[in-house]
């Protein structure tokens, strides 16, 4: 199982968010790409972007730190999502070294429109699905749906997507713990590797998910708990590695 760092780009700035809402962030720092070197010195295998004001926008905003990160790590696999709705967009992200795009609101949306994309970037295609009491929520989580997460995931299977990055919204960026119980149930009836998201807090969390992760939890994405110390990402690849 892989812990994967986040790096959420708002304005240029390297932030977190409490539940989503942007009126809540911390910034942490202005040098994405210095960002990106601390987390790779301390021993990252994947990365995993966000533009949040894409996410808001509906369109890349901050492109630009995404791709000097990309440059910069040329052998690292990223994953970015937010405001990715066309397929002009996925194909500037891969031809700048990015490995996954992240489908979230355009998925919800339009599921048809990761069917396309599957067939024409395969390999390269991940689900983001963001929850609220198992109800999944769209256009930067400003929206709740009535469509669970559990049926979505199962109706992309098939599609060919890579995986499904879910995020339990409640949870996010509250240092809470992670949803087990909820992200052990999406991979199971969704029938796709799942990279959880959305409080892992220390490495009881990662403990936990470890516990799980025959059972199709394939990673664990991470961010203020790295970034304020409750949690070490060497020592937490380490643990998810004697997993």
């Amino acid at each position: 199982m892989l812990i994967i760092p986040a790096i959420d780009l708002k304005d240029g700035q390297c932030v977190r968010l409490r539940q989503g809402r942007m009126e809540e962030s911390t910034s942490y720092g202005d040098d994405p790409v210095e960002m990106a070197a601390r987390w790779v010195n301390a021993g990252c295998r994947r990365l995993h972007l966000v533009d949040l004001n894409g996410a808001f926008d509906g369109k890349p905003v901050n492109g630009k730190a995404v791709t000097d990160i990309a440059l910069a790590n040329p052998d690292l696999p990223i994953q970015i999502g937010g405001g990715i709705r066309s397929a002009a967009t996925i194909e500037h992200y891969l031809e700048a070294g990015v490995q996954w795009v992240i489908l979230g609101t355009k998925a919800v949306k339009e599921p048809e429109f990761v069917t396309e994309m599957c067939k024409l970037f395969p390999g390269h295609i991940i689900v983001g699905l963001d929850a609220k009491n198992g109800r999944v929520a769209t256009d930067g989580w400003a929206e709740v749906s009535n469509q669970r997460a559990t049926d979505l995931a199962k109706r992309f299977a098939d599609d060919g997507v890579s995986s499904i990055v879910y995020t339990d919204i409640s949870r996010d960026g509250m240092m809470q713990g992670v949803n087990i119980e909820a992200t052990v149930e999406l991979a199971q009836f969704g029938g796709l590797p799942v990279i959880a998201s959305g409080g892992v807090t220390d490495l009881g969390d990662v403990e936990r998910l470890v516990k799980v992760a025959d059972q199709g939890i394939i990673g664990a994405i991470t961010g203020r708990a790295i970034y304020e110390g409750s949690l070490d990402l060497a020592a937490a690849q380490k643990l998810a590695d004697q997993g």
